[in-house]
């Protein structure tokens, strides 16, 4: 069953064309002992309640929850907006509750000769955040799945591939290229 581990109300979410949602932050705990987190989005006219795909796989409930604390409002305007496409549909349900037991199902693979999806957008800015803190860029980067960590590499530059194989580093030395990354070139 999921659970809702929090509910982000002092960060509406307003699209272009008017709609306002509150986004909460859903988890449940997988067959194999892990917990996956996801969005949810709920309107404020009512209709359907949106979720995003699964954005965190997370060891227990508490890093889950942990994980639930550091979303910014950035990332909730991206989740909406990578949830709104497409968009998905289910009955409307209360804030306090889940409309969902469980996360939407990855995006499907593009056909034989499609295009391939495109990279990820970052869904916060390293520097931004480095300049409120190191700590404070080092926690934000721990509540985002590797998915995200590579995102924001590549969006920002922050390794070659040529010279680092970012897909063989484990989560915390991703954290650590991004941090050293921002360190050194705020220094230069």
């Amino acid at each position: 069953m999921a659970h809702v581990l929090t509910i982000y109300q002092r960060s509406s979410l307003a699209l272009p064309d008017g709609r306002i949602y509150v986004a909460q932050a859903v988890g449940r705990q997988r067959d194999d002992g892990m917990w996956e987190g996801w969005v949810e989005f709920v309107p404020a006219d009512g209709s359907a309640v949106l979720r995003s795909q699964r954005e965190t796989t997370q060891p227990n409930l508490v890093d889950l929850e942990y994980w639930a604390t550091g979303l910014t409002p950035v990332y909730l305007q991206g989740a909406l907006e990578r949830t709104l496409t497409p968009p998905t549909t289910a009955a409307a349900a209360p804030a306090i509750r889940s409309a969902y037991d469980e996360p939407a199902p990855p995006a499907a693979a593009p056909a034989a000769g499609g295009t391939v999806a495109p990279e990820p957008e970052p869904v916060l800015n390293p520097f931004s955040v480095y300049a409120k803190g190191e700590n404070l860029l080092r926690r934000q980067l721990g509540a985002l799945s590797r998915r995200h960590l590579l995102a924001i590499i590549t969006g920002y530059a922050l390794a070659e591939r040529s010279s680092v194989d970012v897909d063989a580093l484990s989560i915390p030395e991703l954290i650590e290229l991004i941090v050293g990354a921002v360190r050194d070139r705020r220094a230069a």
